[in-house]
Parts: C-alpha cells; structure tokens; sequence
C-alpha cells in the first residue's frame, strides 16, 4: 500500500472516531479507546506498527498529562471536602448583596479563578451547583447564571499552565514554562474575560434586572446575607489545612520549572499531602478521580499517535506552510481559527491533540506564536456551541437536571457564536501584536519526530 493511501485510511480512521465523539453516536471514552484498538489493529496490519507495545510507548511520552489529572483531582476532591469552595463562593456573593447584575459579575469572576486554579471542570461543578441554590433562594432565572459561567470559565482556563486540559496538553508539548502564561496568556484571558462579560450582560439584559419595589430589594439582600458560608466547613483544622496544602500546590506550579520539576511531580506531591493531612477515606477519594477523562485520553493520544507515525500530520501541515508561506500574521490567523472552529464542533481535546504535531511541522514561521495561537483558539472556540466545551455540557445538563430548562442549539449559538468570534478576532490580533513588539517569549526547539507531550 502507498505512503499516500496509508495515509488517507488512518486519517479517515482518525476523523471516523472523532465524529463519533462529536454527534455523540458512542460515549466518547468508548469512541476513543475502540478507535484506538481499530487503529492499532490495522496499525500492526500495515506494517505502520512493528508490534502492539509500540502504543505503550507513545502513552509513556504523555504520562505527565495523565498525572497532573489525578494529582489534581485528589487536591480539589478533598479540598471540596473541606468547605473551602463554598466558603470562598458564598464571601463573594454576599458582596452582591442580591444584586442580579453584581451577582451576575461575581459569578463570572468566581469560576474564572476556580477554573485558573483548580482546572475547568471542579470549577463548573462547584459553581453551577451554586449558583443554581441562590438563583432558587433568590427566585432568579438560571440560565443567564449558568451559560454566564460557563463561558467565563474557558476564559479561566488561558490563564495558567495546568488550567485546562488542552492548555496543558498544549504547554506540555512545546515545553512553555509556567511563569510565560502570565506573560502572554494571562493577560488576553482578562481581556477576554472582559469581552465575556459585557457581551453576555447584554445579551441576557432583560433577565438580569433589579426587583421593582424597595421591599423586595431589601427582602433580596436578607435572603443572601443569610447565607451561611460555614455550613459545608464543620473542622476548622481540617479547612486550615486545606487551604495551606492548596496555596502551597498553586505556588509549586509556579515555582516548578526553577525547581527542575514538572507540573506532574507538584501536582502528585499536592494530591499525596492532601491524602496524608486531610484524606479519612482515601478508597472514596480515589473512586472520585476521573477515570473516565483519563481513560478517554489514553486512546485520544494513541490514535494521534499512530496517524502521527504515517506522517499524515506532517502532510496537512505542509499544506498549511504553503498556504500562509512566511507570514505570521496568515499563520496565526489560520491555526487561531482552524482551532477555534474545529473547537466548536468536535470536543477541544481532540482538536488540541491532532493540532499538537502539526506545530512544530509548519516550519517556515516561528513556533512561538502557532502554539499561543492553538491554545487560545482550542479553549475559546468551545463557546461557539453547545457541545464546544465540558463547561457548556455541565451547564447545559445542569439546566435541563436541576430546573427543568433546555436550551436549543439557535440560543445558544446567538450568545456563545458570537462571543467565540469576538474573542477570537481579539485573539488574532493579541497575538500578531505580541510577535511584532517581539514580546512572545522564545521557547525550546521541537522538532516534528519529537513525541506529543513530552
């Protein structure tokens, strides 16, 4: 068989799977890890594998994405435990004082920090879980709330190293150190924050007002002062204790590089500490990883894996390079929003991992800014529709489980479709502008051959 018809039976293998993750004809850890069997199977077949075991060592390459995901399940797991998030959410939301606009502000911000920290999905757990008892409390719609949120937090996820899971696939791979987010990613995800709010304020402005009368104002502000932030947190110690471990984990990963670690090692290191200090049931805590997400990544990394070995990433890439030539401001453009859109149709996961090997390959521009332009393109262009990104998928779920709402694909494409272009537009231009100044920082050399993720 020909390099090129090997090529277009393993892509079309690829692209087999990924829209059985995106129309959602099969659980998408399923789609992955059958997809990753087929492929394998037909890998050993072809001659494109010498033998099954190869795909263990493209999984050893990216065994440091697989342990930031259970160091950091376990820290947020037990710190949930705790009370810590509740305490935290319900301090900010008094300060509201029931204010719909103000409440509406706080809540965007609170899951900004808890995605920027604690990863995207805990942060929309914790949030939409929430914001869904004071919207009932206060006798609010929910839906403004929970799509408000849900988008605020993939502008959370830009803003560190280990923030979301494409953007630490992403890191991983193109080795940026975690101090250079808050030099080039932090500062668009505010910015994009920014756009986030304003344009979600105005597109839900008729749901967000104020009671009409000063007794149901004042009635408002009682029912929120109520609130007990305290009643999830019975063990001061154990509270104490969380939040030291927590604050300690969040500057290892600052600190990490400078250490001679890696993200993987403090996120471990946070996980066993908190097991050590704080886990009573560590069987429970452990149920309580996501298998499911890791299992769903072994098989997303062993597909690209072996389509990678036929180098029919290689070849989309080159197709890319002779369409934008050597002009960044093209390049950028192009992966910014071939990202994005791909983002907003299939999973960003899936998108980031395929887009991942095809960076270093467009060799005829810089690298520094196709990868800041992959990582802002995957995490944003998930606003666009309702299955774009996990914080949609839980807020939406959480909507139809909790309060009975459903919300169709033409709402939501009427607020999230045009966020995703508004913030990609800026994203465009963020990026073009940072390159020109020359203010990307420069980041190691990787080579097309080099392994994903190591």
């Amino acid at each position: 068989m020909s390099e090129t018809a090997l090529q277009l039976l393993f892509a079309s293998l690829m692209i087999a799977t990924y829209a059985a993750i995106a129309f959602e004809l099969l659980h998408k850890t399923i789609a992955a890890l059958v997809g990753a069997l087929v492929l394998t199977a037909v890998g050993i077949a072809t001659g494109v594998l010498p033998h099954y075991t190869a795909v263990y060592d493209m999984l050893g390459h990216d065994l440091p994405i697989l342990a930031v995901i259970i160091g950091t399940s376990i820290l947020v797991e037990l710190a949930g435990q705790s009370g810590l998030f509740h305490f935290l959410a319900i301090r900010i939301v008094k300060q509201t004082g029931g204010h719909p606009i103000r409440l509406f502000l706080a809540l965007q911000l609170l899951v900004f920090v808890f995605a920027a920290l604690l990863t995207i999905v805990p942060a929309m757990l914790i949030v939409s879980g929430l914001s869904l008892v004071i919207c009932k409390s206060l006798r609010l719609s929910p839906t403004p709330y929970l799509l408000g949120i849900a988008f605020a937090s993939n502008s959370g996820t830009l803003c560190t190293f280990a923030s979301g899971l494409p953007t630490l696939m992403i890191g991983t791979a193109a080795k940026i150190p975690y101090a250079q987010f808050l030099v080039v990613s932090l500062p668009f995800a505010l910015v994009s924050l920014v756009v986030c709010y304003l344009w979600t304020r105005h597109a839900f402005r008729r749901d967000l007002v104020l009671p009409q009368s000063e007794q149901a104002m004042a009635e408002l502000e009682a029912t929120v002062s109520a609130f007990d932030e305290w009643a999830l947190a019975p063990d001061l110690k154990a509270f104490t204790r969380a939040a030291v471990i927590l604050s300690l984990t969040i500057v290892g990963f600052a600190v990490a590089k400078p250490l001679g670690v890696g993200p993987d090692f403090i996120a471990l290191v946070g996980g066993a500490a908190m097991l050590l200090f704080h886990g009573k049931h560590v069987e429970e805590t452990v149920k309580k990883i996501n298998w499911t997400v890791i299992l769903f990544f072994s098989g997303l990394f062993i597909i690209v894996g072996i389509v990678k070995e036929t180098h029919a990433l290689e070849r989309v890439a080159g197709a890319l390079t002779a369409l934008t030539g050597d002009s960044v401001p093209l390049s950028v453009a192009i992966v910014t929003w071939f990202s994005g859109l791909a983002s907003a149709i299939v999973d960003n996961i899936p998108v980031a991992a395929t887009m991942i090997p095809m960076v270093p390959a467009m060799d005829s521009v810089p690298h520094e800014p196709l990868w800041w332009s992959l990582i802002i393109g995957a995490n944003l262009g998930g606003n666009a529709t309702p299955i774009g990104s996990i914080s949609c998928v839980i807020a939406l779920h959480a909507l139809a489980k909790e309060a009975g709402i459903h919300v169709g694909w033409g709402r939501f494409l009427a607020v999230g479709g045009v966020l995703m272009a508004l913030q990609l537009f800026l994203a465009t231009l963020w990026i073009i502008g940072y390159d020109a100044f020359d203010l990307l920082p420069a980041l190691p050399p990787t080579l097309p051959t080099e392994p994903t993720g190591h």
